[in-house]
């Protein structure tokens, strides 16, 4: 029997903090917004979310699996599109036996519309 590798899109977010936010806040409300849009997508079968998100360097990961690489795609063009998601967030189109983070293809976010 082969193993065949599991497609995870990775969903690299800009570590940067929500502007103008009153004094005490949270720096990055943004991470639970994006958690509960693909959780909400879980939920409805369209994508699995593959792993927590995590923090690594100067970005915020998200890792997302479950559906064909157009579909998961699709899904981190939207959430690079939520709002207060910094500018800047990319996809990386990778698996779940790569032994680290962004080795795979990078996709420039928000994908065109066509």
């Amino acid at each position: 029997m082969t193993f065949v590798p599991t497609m995870v899109v990775e969903i690299h977010v800009p570590l940067l903090p929500t502007p103008s936010l009153p004094d005490g806040s949270y720096l990055f409300p943004w991470i639970e917004e994006v958690e509960d849009f693909l959780s909400d997508l879980e939920d409805q079968g369209d994508v699995e979310v593959f792993d927590e998100g995590e923090e690594d360097g100067d970005v915020y990961v998200f890792f997302i699996t479950g559906a064909g690489e157009g579909d998961l795609l699709a899904v981190a063009s939207r959430v690079a599109t939520l709002p207060g998601v910094p500018a800047g967030t990319v996809a990386v189109v990778s698996n779940d036996e790569a032994e680290e983070f962004g080795l795979g293809r990078r996709v420039a976010l928000p994908l065109p519309v066509l």
